[in-house]
Parts: C-alpha cells; sequence; structure tokens
C-alpha cells in the first residue's frame, strides 16, 4: 500500500502569453516547484481556486505536455522515457465533461473498446467480452453498446468515460472534476460508483475538484493548491477538522451551509482572483491572507513538514517572532 505510483518533482511548467497590443509577450506561471507522490490504493484530492494550476498539474501527470522544469514519474521511472502507449496504458483520465471527451461519431462500444485495440494485441472477440464485462461493472445496460453519445443521458455518458479509462486496468486513475457537469440528483450516483470501483479493484484516484464536498467524501488525503504552489496537504480529516494555512481555512469557511438564516459565507478573501502573470514577492498569498505579517511580503515560505502533513506558511515557521497584520488593515 506504501508503494509509490506517481510522483512529481520540483515541476514547474510556464507558458508564454500575449502582453497585449504592441507590448511584448509575457511568462504565466501556471505550475511553480511542485513535489507530490501518489501511493497505490490512495485517493489524494487536489483542490484550489478556478486557475490555481490544477488542471494544468493534471496535464503535466498524465504526460499530455511536459513539464518547463523537474520530472515526473510513473512507478518509479520518469515519464518522458517511457513509451507513451504504455503510459498510457498505466494513467488514464476522466474528464469534466462526459459528451465533450467521448467522440459523437463512435458507438458506446468502440469508445469503451478503444484503448484495448490500441494499447493491446488482443482480437475482436476478447474485446468484445471486456467490452461488456466492464459496461456490466460500471452499471452501463448491454443494449446501449451500438448506441452513441447523443443518445445517452449525462450520468451514463460519465458512465461510458469510467469504463473507458477502467478497461485497461490501469495504475492510476486521474478524476478532474468528474461530476461538476452532472445534475446534483446524478453527482452521488457517479461517486458512489467511483468509489465502489477503487474498493472493488484497489484502484489509486487522484481526484482533482473545487467543490470540498466531494473530496471529503471521496479522498483520503487532500492537496490544496494555491497559485501553481502546494500549500497545505494533509490526511482529510485533519484538514477538515483544523486547517494549518490560512487559505485552506479560507476554502473550507466558504463552504455553503443547509441552514439559510446563515446568508453566504464571507472567506475575507476578496472578490478578485489571484493572477498568474503577476505573482507577488514574498508569500503569493499575501495579498490576501487575513493573518499576514510584514515579512510575508518579503520572505517566501518554506514547505515545513509538521505532524502527519505539510505547510507553506511562515506562521509555522521555527522563527516567527511577527505579529500578525490586523485584518482591518487588509
Amino acid at each position: 500500500m506504501s508503494e509509490t505510483v506517481l510522483e512529481a518533482r520540483g515541476v514547474r511548467r510556464s507558458f508564454s502569453v500575449s502582453g497585449g497590443f504592441m507590448k511584448p509577450r509575457r511568462a504565466l506561471h501556471a505550475v511553480r516547484g511542485v513535489d507530490f507522490t501518489i501511493r497505490r490504493g490512495e485517493v489524494v484530492g487536489l483542490v484550489g481556486e478556478s486557475g490555481c494550476g490544477k488542471s494544468t498539474l493534471a496535464k503535466l501527470l498524465l504526460g499530455l505536455m511536459p513539464p518547463s522544469e523537474g520530472e515526473i514519474l510513473l512507478e518509479g521511472a520518469p515519464i518522458s522515457g517511457q513509451d507513451r502507449l504504455e503510459t498510457a496504458r498505466r494513467i488514464q483520465p476522466i474528464f469534466q465533461d462526459p459528451y465533450s471527451s467521448l467522440n459523437p461519431r463512435k458507438s458506446i462500444g468502440t469508445i469503451i473498446g478503444l484503448p484495448l485495440r490500441v494499447q493491446t494485441d488482443l482480437g475482436g472477440a476478447e474485446i468484445a467480452r471486456r467490452v461488456t464485462e466492464t459496461m456490466d461493472l460500471v452499471g452501463l445496460p448491454a443494449r446501449v453498446v451500438d448506441s452513441y453519445p447523443n443518445q445517452l443521458s449525462g450520468g451514463q455518458r460519465q458512465r461510458v468515460a469510467i469504463a473507458r479509462a477502467l478497461i485497461n486496468r490501469p495504475s492510476i486513475i486521474i478524476c478532474d472534476e468528474p461530476t461538476s457537469a452532472l445534475d446534483v440528483s446524478v453527482q452521488s450516483q457517479i461517486l458512489n460508483l467511483l468509489q465502489d470501483l477503487q474498493r472493488e479493484f484497489g484502484l489509486t484516484y487522484l481526484l482533482i475538484s473545487h467543490d470540498l464536498s466531494v473530496v471529503e467524501h471521496m479522498a483520503s488525503r487532500v492537496a490544496v493548491m494555491y497559485l501553481g504552489r502546494i500549500v497545505e496537504e494533509r490526511p482529510t480529516a485533519g484538514l477538515f477538522a483544523e486547517a494549518r494555512h490560512p487559505y485552506a481555512r479560507a476554502l473550507l469557511d466558504s463552504v455553503l451551509t443547509p441552514d439559510p438564516s446563515l446568508g453566504i459565507p464571507d472567506t475575507h478573501l476578496g472578490a478578485a482572483f489571484p493572477n498568474p502573470l503577476e505573482i507577488p514577492a514574498g508569500c503569493s498569498f499575501h495579498p490576501r491572507c487575513p493573518k499576514a505579517m510584514p515579512r510575508c511580503c518579503t520572505v517566501a515560505p518554506d514547505p515545513l513538514r509538521i505532524g502527519d502533513g505539510m505547510v507553506e506558511c511562515l506562521l509555522h515557521a521555527p522563527d516567527q517572532h511577527d505579529e500578525p497584520e490586523e485584518e482591518t488593515t487588509r
């Protein structure tokens, strides 16, 4: 269970983007020095605001784009040196939109069986048998094998995407917002299916989401991402009980409560999102942090191992002597 399946070491990814009319191009730093490990049989959640770099990191881990710096290891070997078909067999995605990720011109049976046709030398009869078996595992009726994606509901289309990812028994499945495009009534069915499959086959998941309730329900460990950095990583129960990083605490405080009398929660982060084109000096979170100290403006925090997790915040540094600024000054 402790065997490492996927590991990122000092991974960075930057993009060159237009600076505007008659202006030079600028560097957008989407992922900035991420160290990340996923062990066999784990369900690891990756959370953060839109634009924090979650999906870019997912593409890097899938091998869909190379990192600008650092390396990604799949079962101990760098992805960059592995055969692309073998990498695809061992690491599979489930994307956010189950319609746009399925070829509308292919039948359901063809879509699910495509990984076997591309990545193995199995014959047609064995592929058909494996397709039928996998459809049954994910709760798809056999009658839809010759149907097309537009003839299925959103939940059924996502089951097709899960079956396609599962059919080759990969080492890890990366789920990028797997339920956000579905109706609320269908989301729980898909989440329960993913959990059942994980328990039955000992699957390893990276679950990327901004829905904290989904992550709390599914994940055994959570990494919190902000402006391309992982700022806190801990077992799920500990992080949800007492987050150490102010940003992780703000994310938890932003969750809506079923009690209408409490209104919309105030995270004290302001309305503006962080800008990866203009990353602040020092701690990148300090312009929005209610507990920022004067040195947070100039000193970048190092990752600190505390107990069962990691946090990247000067509040927890051993030499921390400054008093936090008053929230009213922000």
